[in-house]
């Protein structure tokens, strides 16, 4: 008979016979295993020797979706009962809806334009911009642009952690109330030096999309295929959002007013906090952790609990371990070093144009404003068509690995897109001459 974590409600303390326990899965149904019990020890419910092997080296795993107790914490002998996703839960991630999926990568695509559309929309109304505060010095008008930016560095640093301590959406809603507030005050400031520091702010607000969404969608997809599809539309929003900032404030900072650049951001961003709001939470530790705090609240029972309840959290684990895991893992993983370092050279070069573009077309072509905002359209045309080859070659990968004989190549995940990046090295060096 299948057990849910759910059934858990009509159990009473006394009657749960596992001791320091957390859930395993067998065939499908939670099983309640000693935490501190030896992997040769007889294990409930295994139906074969087959099953009992297979849930004891489960425990040697890192489950992306519930992490169980490490060996030194202990699950006392107080009958405590953790709380983990079956295998065909609804209410996991994974196993939700497509219809609910396609709304979360629709409210992660619109949060990330919202953020990317911001960093670039200054740059079509610069001259405007200097007119109006009488600032002309080339180092100080770059600053609406560059600083965002620094709100890009910083925000990631504490709220992409908090995101994995604290849950996707609430330091989503945090973070987007921050940037719709700064958004407002850069369409009211009253001067040149309090738009740098509104930029600023709005920019750090705007972070968390940028490095937030890619988790989300890693939550709510197991499948490799169908989160690389997530993925490209994500990539697709970081690209064309930039694009549209000069294209907007081009037309809008001459027609109108520079003001009316920010408060048609403004407008975006209004009509974006519905979806926000409606959107679940999708990180599935903090969802069990709702979970069984309900469950306390129906049986009285205390000793139900999530697994992220039995880890140590206080402040000093927060300020040392969560904010600075994303330090230590620039500093100490190779990967994670160099794959920043490359992306730090792109968003250098593909910003540097928001500041080239306005000079040269402008300076010696002639276009004004609105028109210089047009010639970053290609650009996106690009981004489009490097999605379509991604997506070519995945299902590339995909029939490889389908193979009775798959070759090498396709089992060594970081050959698999080696390729693309030996396409798209020599693409980019040219496309800087």
């Amino acid at each position: 008979m299948s057990t849910s974590a759910d059934d858990l409600q009509a159990r009473e303390p006394g009657k749960n016979k596992a001791v320091g326990t957390h859930a395993e899965l067998i065939h499908g149904s939670p099983v309640y295993i000693d935490a501190k019990a030896s992997k040769d020890a007889e294990l409930p419910n295994a139906e074969n020797k087959d099953d009992a092997e297979k849930l004891a080296d489960s425990r040697d795993t890192s489950n992306p979706v519930s992490r169980t107790p490490s060996e030194h914490q202990d699950g006392g002998d107080d009958g405590q009962i953790i709380v983990s996703f079956t295998e065909h839960d609804r209410t996991s991630p994974f196993n939700w809806p497509r219809s609910k999926k396609l709304y979360v990568v629709f409210t992660g695509m619109a949060m990330v334009i919202n953020s990317t559309l911001g960093s670039a929309l200054p740059s079509g109304a610069t001259g405007v911009v200097a007119e109006y505060f009488d600032v002309h010095q080339q180092e100080l008008l770059v600053l609406p642009v560059s600083i965002y930016l620094i709100g890009y560095i910083l925000g990631p640093l504490i709220f992409a952690p908090l995101s994995e301590s604290y849950g996707r959406k609430i330091v989503m809603i945090c973070t987007f109330v921050m940037f719709t507030i700064f958004v407002m005050a850069t369409a009211l400031s009253p001067n040149f030096a309090s738009l740098i520091i509104f930029r600023l702010m709005a920019g750090i607000g705007a972070s968390t999309p940028v490095s937030v969404i890619g988790g989300i969608y890693a939550d709510i997809y197991n499948n490799q295929r169908a989160r690389g599809v997530a993925i490209t539309a994500f990539m697709a929003g970081t690209t064309w959002g930039p694009l549209l900032g000069p294209l907007i404030s081009g037309f809008v900072s001459v027609g109108v007013s520079w003001r009316w650049v920010y408060w048609i951001e403004l407008i975006i961003v209004g009509c974006t906090w519905p979806f926000l709001l409606f959107m679940p939470e999708t990180y599935g530790p903090v969802i069990l952790r709702q979970r069984a705090k309900k469950m306390r609240e129906d049986t009285g029972n205390s000793k139900i609990l999530a697994p992220t309840e039995l880890e140590k959290q206080d402040l000093w684990q927060l300020v040392t371990v969560v904010l600075t895991r994303p330090i230590r893992m620039f500093l100490f993983e190779a990967i994670v070093f160099c794959s920043s370092l490359y992306l730090a050279l792109e968003y250098g070069i593909f910003y540097i144009f928001f500041q080239a573009f306005n000079p040269i077309f402008a300076g010696t072509y002639g276009f004004n404003p609105g028109e210089v905002g047009m010639a970053f359209i290609p650009i996106g045309v690009g981004s489009v068509i490097a999605g379509g080859i991604y997506l070519w070659w995945d299902d590339c990968v995909f029939k490889a690995r389908e193979k009775s004989t798959p070759p090498a190549w396709s089992q060594k995940e970081e050959f698999i897109r080696l390729p693309l990046a030996c396409l798209a090295g020599p693409l980019l060096v040219s496309a800087k001459h």
